[in-house]
């Protein structure tokens, strides 16, 4: 029976051998992946179908994500970067913190940073148009395990209790770890949507107790009027923190900072409501310009430097706004 199998499948080969090369040259060439992500450029998107408050006061002009396109690497695309003029290759590499991690750690990062960004700007929009905001939950997430230090942690895993006492808060998981007698702690996660306890080393470094990962914590807020969130599943990052946060505020308050205007920017939302720096500028930049936005905020310093550069070489038609954060921001709308 089996030699019979082996004789067919042998003489198939045998037959069609050109055309399984071609087969095999085509995976490669075509879905074969590399270590890169292509850029190809960006675009703008109008926000309002994303971010949504119930009853919200509607713009006469409109708040545009200011976006690039980025796709995991294959052979194909990433010969074409060297040919394609607006295509730019970017190493995975560029994105990992460790050598162990890979293209599911770099991407749950980019999700939570999504979550996080998106918890900012509801607490700052809320907080300067003067309706209720009350936190609710805290989630502490994995992001790295470092180098140099031996522990089960997983990027991705949501740590709830230390040696058995649930913590809420960053302060409250370092709290924990200094209570500690000795060289191992218990730490209770979630993985996978399952609860875990893990007996993980606890390290000494400086008069601190170390796990030996980075950690971030995303907030929920219970808010007046809801607001709701429909980005898409390829939709990450924190770059959208500025735009979500004006579009979020624009809608709880009756001044259309838009102005007839589309208003188009990149930025993330940190916790102290400053506007932090994003990669790939340049590319949102002249995304707004195609897209025929009229103004492009960024965040001041660099990124401001290098869409001045090259606004004057490529002799953009956009107005470019620098701004240090969401107060500044809002501040420079109205004055338009």
């Amino acid at each position: 029976m089996f030699k019979k199998v082996y004789e067919k499948i042998k003489g198939f080969i045998k037959e069609e051998y050109k055309f399984i090369l071609v087969l095999v040259i085509f995976y490669v060439i075509c879905i074969f992946p590399v270590n890169y992500y292509i850029i190809i450029g960006g675009g703008i998107s109008d926000i309002s179908s994303r971010v949504v408050v119930d009853d919200g006061y509607e713009s006469k002009g409109s708040f545009n994500l200011s976006y690039v396109s980025e796709l995991k690497g294959t052979t194909l695309s990433y010969l074409l970067s060297y040919v394609m003029p607006d295509w730019k290759r970017v190493s995975m590499d560029d994105y990992k913190y460790t050598t162990e991690e890979d293209y599911r750690d770099i991407e749950f990062r980019s999700e939570l940073d999504l979550k996080y960004s998106n918890s900012n700007a509801i607490y700052y929009a809320y907080q300067l148009a003067g309706k209720p905001c009350k936190l609710v939950d805290t989630n502490i997430y994995v992001i790295v395990t470092l180098d140099g230090y031996d522990n089960p942690l997983e990027v991705g895993d949501e740590i709830v209790k230390v040696n058995g006492k649930e913590c809420a808060s960053l302060e409250d998981v370092q709290e924990e770890l200094l209570k500690v007698q000795g060289s191992e702690v218990s730490i209770t996660v979630i993985r996978d949507g399952e609860e875990q306890v893990l007996t993980c080393k606890l390290y000494e470094e400086e008069d601190r107790k170390l796990l030996g990962v980075a950690l971030q914590v995303v907030s929920t807020y219970d808010v007046d009027p809801d607001v709701e969130f429909h980005f898409e599943a390829n939709e990450s990052g924190p770059s959208a923190g500025l735009i979500t946060t004006l579009s979020i505020y624009d809608q709880l308050t009756k001044k259309d900072l838009t102005k007839k205007l589309n208003i188009a920017g990149t930025g993330t939302i940190e916790a102290d409501g400053s506007i932090g720096e994003i990669g790939e500028v340049e590319y949102k930049l002249l995304g707004a310009v195609r897209g025929g936005a009229d103004v492009f905020l960024v965040p001041a310093g660099d990124n401001y430097k290098t869409c001045q550069k090259v606004a004057k070489e490529d002799n953009l038609d956009i107005e470019i706004i620098p701004v240090k954060t969401i107060e500044e921001a809002i501040e420079k709308l109205e004055e338009l």
